[in-house]
């Protein structure tokens, strides 16, 4: 089974540079670990100590948000489309001047 995957570009260093990879699996959990043995490293960038995605890590099957799934035991299926998005905060307080 191949599901194509989205990496950000973050992450892109662990993958040759590579935006879009394939992996195999039944659930995004199980991409997750094939994406481990095919690019060490990738999972401790993904998941917290106890395997679960960090809450940074936004990751999307065909557009739907996993958190609103079934999470890492969301399943997928041949020909889906996985996004990886890390989430982005921070940032300084606007200095425009204020009319």
């Amino acid at each position: 089974m191949a599901i194509t995957i989205r990496i950000p570009t973050p992450l892109q260093k662990l993958t040759q540079s590579r935006s879009e990879v394939a992996a195999s699996g039944k659930t995004v959990d199980d991409l997750i670990q094939d994406l481990e043995r095919q690019f060490p490293g990738v999972k401790e960038r993904l998941c917290d100590a106890n395997g679960r995605l960090r809450r940074f890590v936004n990751v999307y099957v065909n557009d739907e948000d996993i958190r609103f799934l079934k999470q890492e035991a969301t399943p997928v299926k041949d020909g889906d489309e996985v996004s990886i998005i890390p989430a982005i905060a921070g940032g300084q307080e606007s200095r425009c001047p204020k009319r």
